[in-house]
């Protein structure tokens, strides 16, 4: 069971069994953030292709030719599927077929072009935004780009990628190409049935799986009023809270029903496309989704129900088995600083099928509240014994409305049905998995003191204990409200984080608090446990580009590993 568990606990890194055999249409991992250096603009980073090793010729790895990249933007609640499509489809060109290498005589072989399609009304009509889009090569080594006469004769490898940066028919930036994988995670502690190594461990030296390793990313830069439902701006929102910004994301690829193969190595491809792989929240497939139902996962769309079906597996997750003693807690040691809450407020139990809140069903005390039945009581208490239906299944399938329960605990006193203090507004009630993110919430400065990794989990942490924010209730700005699970930055650890909200650290944000704290003294050692915690590395292995696309060019073959790549 364990091995279960954690055997695929990468982000969306050869996830499911059948996308674990075609690479070139695995969605490994995807981001959306308001851009640091423009405000009025919004990035979405799709990556594909995991494990790219920069030595990997004589054929190096390339966006499929025959795959449907598509990424998916839902904005209003009063519409069946997207609202906003981006389809991309990519050609391959031999420009010198008389040799084995990739690049020679300044031409290239392999050499990648796409077209972005661009769709307004759910994907009925497309209108080409970009023609003939150019993808840089691999980074090959420096006789390869930078020789002359046999090579590019490129300045260098950055000059490749700013050349390929794309402006959109319709306003957007486009980059399509390899870079490196800008996710961060102790693989090889996580395949060791949960053996996570957290950063700073004496004992064990903390490895970053995806070190070194390349992806190909799809990378888009977006106005927020073209993504905003009605074209307004960012200043035109009326608080950094807005729900009328909200949006969801997901990304997809697809393949045509039919491959054929002919004699001779000739492959055809017929019949309508299929969607083979998705991803919204990172980690859902890997860590939420039991194996034989992950291929089926990976196969549907969140829209039109379609995710209700795994409702079950976020409202009793299986990872809270091993944060619970009473279950198989003691058997992963690495996860001891994690534990739910049995008796929150001395009464409330939120393991596994245990009735978390839902002896409040009905209750009075309810209204006014998103757990009212006449709000989203039947959602967020299902049964007595769904406990994570009131956490975890918002966070992924709703997003979380700026109302009692889900604000801090500042201001409460003591009681988590009490309005707090707002710090997360990315409400979009579609019912099914996506990446959501409230667009009027400012970027946290990267260069920001106070700038974290941990994302909302660290903005709840200030607004409940900085004096700069928790002397009152009033809507303001906390570093980091930018950040996961408010859409997902590049540099955000979303494996902790995420095992920090398995362990309930998001109900201890809104007051019901760990087992060990008092009235007098919430901010208990089991809390201070869990923020504490860290599942191993905390940061990417390499530093981001301060630019569009922000991502960091590819590790080169010839350079990798024993030196610099730039």
């Amino acid at each position: 069971m364990l091995l279960a568990s954690f055997g695929s606990y990468a982000s969306s890194h050869r996830e499911a069994p059948l996308i674990s055999n075609d690479p070139l249409a695995d969605n490994t991992d995807l981001y959306a953030f308001k851009s640091p250096d423009d405000p009025n603009s919004i990035t979405i980073i799709a990556n594909y292709i995991p494990f790219e090793s920069p030595e990997g010729g004589p054929n190096y790895y390339n966006f499929g030719t025959n795959v449907r990249y598509e990424i998916h933007i839902k904005n209003k609640t009063t519409t069946a599927g997207d609202d906003i499509t981006y389809r991309f489809t990519f050609s391959g060109t031999n420009e010198d077929p008389t040799t084995f290498f990739n690049i020679r005589l300044g031409k290239q072989n392999l050499k990648a072009t796409y077209k972005c399609e661009k769709s307004t009304d759910g994907g009925q009509t497309f209108v080409t935004i970009v023609a003939n889009g150019m993808v840089p090569p691999a980074n090959i080594g420096p006789r390869s780009i930078e020789g002359k006469t046999v090579g590019l004769e490129a300045a260098d490898y950055n000059s490749l990628v700013q050349s390929a940066i794309a402006t959109a028919s319709s306003g957007e930036k486009i980059f399509c190409g390899p870079v490196d994988d800008p996710f961060f995670v102790d693989l090889a502690g996580a395949f060791d049935v949960g053996n996570f190594r957290p950063e700073g461990n004496s004992t064990n030296e903390t490895k970053d799986g995806l070190s070194r390793f390349n992806v190909h990313t799809i990378a888009i830069k977006v106005p927020v009023s073209m993504l905003q439902k009605d074209g307004k701006g960012v200043q035109q929102a009326a608080n950094i809270l807005d729900p009328d910004y909200v949006i969801g994301v997901w990304a997809s690829a697809s393949r045509q029903m039919i491959k054929t193969l002919y004699g001779g190595g000739d492959v055809g491809y017929d019949g309508k496309y299929v969607q083979v792989s998705r991803l919204g929240m990172p980690l859902t497939n890997e860590a939420v989704i039991p194996i034989g139902m992950k291929d089926r996962w990976n196969s549907v769309t969140p829209y039109g129900g379609n995710d209700l079906q795994f409702a079950k597996y976020f409202t009793n997750p299986e990872l809270a088995l091993y944060m619970d003693d009473s279950q198989f807690g003691t058997a992963v040691p690495s996860l001891n600083a994690l534990r739910i809450q049995s008796k929150s407020l001395g009464s409330f139990d939120f393991r596994n099928g245990k009735p978390g809140l839902y002896g409040l069903k009905g209750n009075p005390a309810l209204d006014g509240t998103a757990l009212a039945e006449a709000a989203f009581g039947g959602i967020l208490l299902p049964d007595a014994a769904s406990p994570r239906a009131v956490d975890l299944l918002p966070i992924f399938y709703t997003g979380v409305p700026n109302l009692a329960p889900y604000q801090l605990a500042t201001g409460k006193n003591n009681n988590p049905l009490a309005a707090g203090k707002p710090f997360i507004h990315n409400f979009l009630p579609t019912l099914g998995d996506m990446l959501r993110l409230n667009m009027a919430v400012p970027a946290t400065p990267r260069d920001d003191a106070k700038f974290s990794s941990l994302g909302l989990v660290q903005a709840a942490v200030l607004g409940i204990t900085d004096p700069a924010y928790n002397g009152s209730t009033d809507l303001q700005f906390i570093p980091n409200m930018d950040g996961f699970p408010n859409g997902r930055r590049l540099e955000d650890d979303v494996t902790t984080i995420e095992l920090q909200a398995v362990s309930g650290v998001v109900l201890a944000a809104v007051g019901l608090f760990y087992d060990d704290a008092t009235a007098e003294a919430p901010v208990s050692q089991q809390l201070l446990n869990v923020l504490t915690f860290t599942s191993g590395p905390t940061k990417n292995d390499v530093g981001l580009k301060a630019a569009f696309p922000y991502v960091q060019n590819p590790w080169r073959g010839f350079d990798y590993p024993e030196k610099p790549r730039f």
